[in-house]
């Protein structure tokens, strides 16, 4: 292999390949937000002083 032919081959080797962009994760990392801001929405609504318990089920006597 001829100097020219490794210097073009290390040329190659370090051009940037612009990614392209990829509709689907740009739509997901939008999606991803507005779940996070309409989470935060309702526990601002809400607000520190709100618990929510889970109640047992009631279960009837009868064997």
């Amino acid at each position: 292999m001829t100097m020219q032919a490794q210097i073009e081959q290390a040329r190659q080797a370090l051009v940037e390949v612009e990614p392209r962009p990829n509709v689907m994760a740009t739509l997901g990392a939008a999606a991803l937000a507005a779940t996070a801001a309409v989470l935060l929405a309702g526990v601002m609504i809400l607000g520190p002083g709100v618990a929510i318990e889970d109640q047992p089920v009631p279960v009837s006597a009868s064997a």
